[in-house]
């Protein structure tokens, strides 16, 4: 009997809902809805680096994308679907009062952006990150050591202390605060009130500073010397958190009625989308999982032996569970890549637009497909010009920490730059140096990982920008000197998703062998070239200088 899977992925952007037969790895059915709030921009200051999310769009949107999946699938695939998974961004934490109700859908709140979900590339808790970081470095043990030694603005902890202290109405509501992906899984299983709540062990061990060492989140005391506004918060969040083969529960009666599923059919639990990814690429230890899309998440695996006592500098944190059950997950990442690209496209392109949107020469469809044709051929153009010159012609080096650096060594008061400019200059051969510096900060992660005795051989490449543009990939593959594998699956992370809820739904008794049955295949793959690889060894070293003159500019 032909049984489904569903995976729910939430992007940035977007929610994608994927169907998968457990048995073959067939992509049956797929759906991508766009949040409406956030497409219009509400709840946003992108100057003050502040970025939220309403709640409703998280759960408007998964009713739209679930019903958009069954008018693609085949009669009667909603009653053979035996679990479903959420994956989402992270750390994307939202603050809830002693009810377990996000406080954006109490009236009150309804329109506060701080009682929203508070998005992973919000950076406005810059300040509160360090001051956990300096807590972590005065503390023994260092409470920060199993996540990299630097926390990050990104981070939950961070962003929940600085809306506290930013808004007292918040502060007097909140009785914990929840990560999305955790949020998904109660909500869909009734399980949101304090008293049932429980956790994932992805966002508790990489964000949320969780270890079992320490008996799972640091005292009350070491939260108190950050602030003591973070007085109790630790304590009332669930001691245990689960792997992502276990199930929360069973759709409830409400949500089965919305998704047109099964009540009672198993929800796991939730991780983090680059998580789940890997595990859609088949990750294993070697072999470094990389989710290209607006930033970039880094993912592999090691056995307990293999990292034995070591804790690695620097990056996203290091789970025992946190991707595959029974290996060390350890993760790192780019908070611009795909960003970058946009961010100079809409430099070069923004007089342009302005020109065109007041021409009196075109009516408004014609003003409206010259704008469009601007915005979808903008970088196709540039990627083929900058393809025509070899590294190193330019003599442009950037950096690609435009929206600051996630790894190796977060730190988001940093800035990009750009070196080497002179009047033969064109945009060409500056988005080349843009492309290349993106390639480079994902070397300083590889090269990270080799130093602290974490092996990368190879690389697997998903997410949009690994299908979409042959020169940014082969330029990552000559600046890593290593082969790249893509993954030919379009949903890779919604795809990890489906794999751990077949297992949830006991379609596969474990992940291996969901794996063996339903992981992406690998579509396409970019060799180094020998030359260039030369070539960029010794670029890298001016990226490693212009680098060390801006980080040390910022101090």
């Amino acid at each position: 009997m032909v049984s489904y899977a569903l995976g729910l992925d939430y992007g940035s952007d977007s929610v994608r809902a994927l169907l998968v037969n457990t048995a073959t790895g067939e992509e049956v059915a797929s759906s991508v809805v766009n949040y409406p709030r956030w497409s219009q921009g509400l709840y946003c200051e992108s100057a003050a680096d502040q970025f939220r999310q309403h709640p409703l769009d998280y759960l408007e949107s998964l009713e739209q994308a679930v019903a958009q999946l069954w008018r693609q699938a085949p009669e009667g695939a909603a009653e053979a679907v035996v679990g479903l998974s959420f994956d989402t961004t992270g750390s994307t934490p939202v603050a809830v009062d002693a009810q377990g109700v996000a406080l954006a859908l109490r009236p009150e709140f309804a329109d506060n952006p701080n009682a929203m979900f508070v998005l992973w590339k919000d950076h406005t808790a810059v300040k509160e990150a360090a001051e956990f970081t300096a807590a972590a470095a005065r503390s023994e043990p260092n409470y920060l050591k199993y996540e990299g030694g630097i926390y990050s603005s990104e981070w939950y902890w961070s962003k929940a202390l600085h809306v506290m202290r930013k808004d007292s109405a918040v502060r007097d509501a909140v009785y914990m605060w929840v990560e999305h992906c955790d949020w998904m899984s109660a909500v869909l299983t009734g399980t949101t009130h304090p008293s049932e709540f429980r956790m994932g062990r992805c966002a508790a061990g990489h964000k949320v500073m969780w270890h079992e060492s320490w008996g799972g989140y640091p005292p009350n005391d070491f939260f108190v010397s950050v602030d003591p506004m973070l007085d109790g918060l630790a304590s009332r969040l669930p001691t245990d958190t689960f792997t992502s083969d276990q199930a929360v529960g069973g759709l409830t009666q409400e949500w089965a009625s919305k998704l047109g599923l099964p009540v009672g059919t198993p929800v796991g639990f939730s991780a983090f989308d680059c998580h789940m990814g890997a595990v859609a690429a088949n990750v294993q230890p070697g072999v470094l999982t990389k989710v290209m899309g607006t930033s970039t998440c880094d993912i592999t695996i090691a056995g307990y032996e293999a990292l034995s006592e070591t804790c690695v500098r620097g990056i996203c944190g290091q789970v025992d569970g946190s991707v595959i059950p029974g290996m060390v997950g350890l993760e790192a990442g780019q908070s611009a890549f795909g960003d970058l690209y946009a961010w100079f496209k809409n430099l070069i392109n923004g007089p342009a637009k302005s020109i065109i949107a007041a021409s009196t020469a075109l009516n408004e469809a014609g003003r409206a497909a010259l704008l469009q044709e601007l915005e979808d051929k903008t970088l196709v153009e540039l990627s083929r010009a900058a393809s025509a010159l070899a590294p190193g012609q330019s003599g442009v080096t950037a950096l690609d920490w435009v929206n600051g650096r996630r790894t190796p060594d977060a730190d988001q008061t940093v800035a990009g730059a750009i070196a080497g400019l002179k009047m033969g200059s064109g945009a060409p051969e500056v988005f080349r140096a843009l492309v290349e510096a993106t390639a480079f900060g994902a070397r300083a992660i590889i090269e990270r990982f080799r130093a602290e005795g974490v092996a990368v051989d190879s690389v697997v490449a998903i997410g949009g920008i690994s299908k979409k543009s042959d020169f940014v990939m082969q330029t990552c593959a000559d600046v890593w000197n290593c082969p790249i594998d893509v993954l030919d699956s379009e949903q890779s992370c919604a795809l990890g998703a489906a794999i751990f809820a077949a297992v949830v739904g006991g379609a596969h008794a474990d992940v291996a062998s969901a794996q063996r049955a339903m992981g992406s295949k690998v579509c396409k793959t970019y060799e180094p070239n020998t030359k260039a690889a030369r070539v960029y060894d010794q670029l890298y070293t001016r990226y490693q200088s212009l680098g060390e003159f801006v980080d040390g500019g910022q101090s």
